[in-house]
């Protein structure tokens, strides 16, 4: 590629880190904080995997925190079964490779508000995390009443009415309203619900973390990102049922997330904006991405509201296909949408996001969607390249506008659908038709009704046959 070609490429890209301002640094520790250890086998854990360690656990944190910080270690080998453990300031979880963490599978294993069910749960805390190489397992097959190769049927614990329907299940990590987050060097897996869950923090640092749920369990999500800001995710690895990655707006906006270097496999989204979307989303940057056979790459369900502005895509690859339709998602390699959750609800507004350097082998197309009061304005596409080809034998032809809005629509299948768009730039875009294997296809590169469209730009744009 030419010197000036390259240019053009990363000019938006500095921009938009020059927007993105640095996580504060974190509260240096003390000197002698590094070197503070209190082992939960000096507390009693028996580390058997029957026994319950709660007890054990907490004090040794307990008394962490006390002394001012450090490590509290769960040697290896052993399996540390618990009920919820609160992590405090300043205290690292520090999981020894070889070691586990259990999470307790009783209703009575956690407190009684649903909200704060998690098995290592943070409050309000400075400087408190995860580390160590070892892994918090939250056995979520004990939750799961029906096996099922579509979608299993899970527990419900909603007797007292806490919490609704299927989803009454534990976190596995939760913080809540803590700075300086700390998540290094640990395996998640088998979380019976989201897995790991921040909630209003800041300045919050995720690096090398493998996150493994069951492919077939719903709700499992990867890492959702709640009314917390200036938050980075780096270098983890996540294969999991439900959404990987997952900003949400309930109680406050989502500002200066960045995330680089991950792997993602779902049968739901890999990358979802939503779809709780009350506050707004501003200054996101999603570098250096890898996503494989989900149902859906790279997404926007803005439903309550909120409206998004400067987000850049760059440097991805991925390949989209069709799953068991109870799943959101119609193998959509790039899927924007805006619209009202129920009549009458706020329509937000999706502006100045900016797909470049983006690749994809997928089984459905691109799908725009903005809403009458909520237009999709000033979306860019740079050297992104979309193949067409379908290889499962899930029905197309439908549009899935879940939740809410007009949920699925059957339609021709196309490799752009567009509504409700002012101004949407195309710059070196090719689409690539694989021949003989698009049954069901309407072999358009557009579809869209021009009274909804304004703004439409080409540039170096190609749509082609291949083999």
């Amino acid at each position: 590629m030419a010197a000036s070609a390259l240019l053009l490429v990363a000019a938006p890209l500095l921009l938009i880190l020059h927007l993105l301002p640095p996580p504060q640094t974190a509260a240096p520790a003390r000197s002698s904080h590094a070197t503070r250890v209190f082992s939960v086998a000096d507390y009693g854990a028996a580390g058997d995997g029957s026994r319950y360690d709660t007890a054990a656990i907490q004090a040794a944190i307990n008394a962490c925190g006390a002394a001012g910080g450090g490590r509290v270690l769960l040697p290896a080998p052993g399996d540390y079964l618990t009920a919820t453990v609160h992590l405090r300031s300043g205290v690292l979880l520090d999981v020894a490779p070889g070691a586990r963490l259990l999470g307790g599978t009783r209703q009575q294993d956690y407190p009684p508000e649903s909200r704060r069910w998690y098995v290592v749960l943070a409050e309000n805390t400075t400087g408190a995390g995860v580390i160590g190489g070892g892994e918090i397992n939250g056995q979520g097959g004990a939750f799961v009443i029906t096996p099922n190769a579509q979608k299993n049927v899970m527990v419900s614990w909603n007797a007292t009415g806490d919490c609704e329907g299927d989803e009454c299940r534990p976190r596995l990590v939760g913080f809540l309203d803590s700075k300086d987050v700390r998540i290094h060097d640990i395996t998640l897996n088998q979380p019976a619900y989201w897995c790991l869950h921040l909630v209003r923090c800041d300045n919050s640092v995720i690096r090398n973390v493998s996150i493994i749920g069951d492919f077939d369990t719903p709700n499992n999500d990867g890492i959702d990102i709640e009314d917390s800001n200036n938050t980075i995710i780096t270098d983890c690895h996540i294969d999991t049922g439900d959404d990987a990655i997952c900003p949400k707006s309930s109680t406050g906006p989502v500002y200066n997330l960045t995330v680089t270097n991950c792997w993602i496999r779902t049968k739901s989204c890999a990358i979802k904006f939503g779809s709780a979307s009350v506050f707004n989303f501003e200054r996101l940057l999603f570098d250096n991405i890898t996503i494989v056979d989900s149902h859906r790459g790279l997404g926007m369900q803005i439903r309550d509201g909120g409206n998004v502005s400067d987000v850049v895509f760059s440097n991805i690859k991925m390949r989209t296909r069709y799953y068991h339709p109870s799943w959101w998602g119609r193998a959509e390699p790039i899927y924007i949408t805006t619209c009202p959750r129920h009549p009458g609800y706020k329509e937000g507004t999706i502006s100045d996001v900016r797909f470049i350097n983006i690749s994809s082998v997928s089984e459905n197309g691109v799908f725009l969607a903005g809403s009458r009061h909520g237009l999709l304005r000033n979306i860019k596409f740079k050297n992104v390249d979309l193949t067409y080809k379908r290889w499962t034998n899930y029905t197309g032809g439908l549009y899935d506008y879940r939740p809410g809005c007009q949920e699925m629509v059957k339609h021709r299948t196309g490799g752009m659908m567009l509504e409700h768009i002012s101004g949407l730039e195309i710059d070196n875009v090719r689409m690539r038709w694989s021949k003989g294997s698009l049954k069901g296809w309407d072999v358009n590169p557009l579809l869209f009704r021009p009274s909804t469209i304004d703004g439409l730009s080409f540039h170096d744009w190609q749509s082609v046959d291949v083999q």
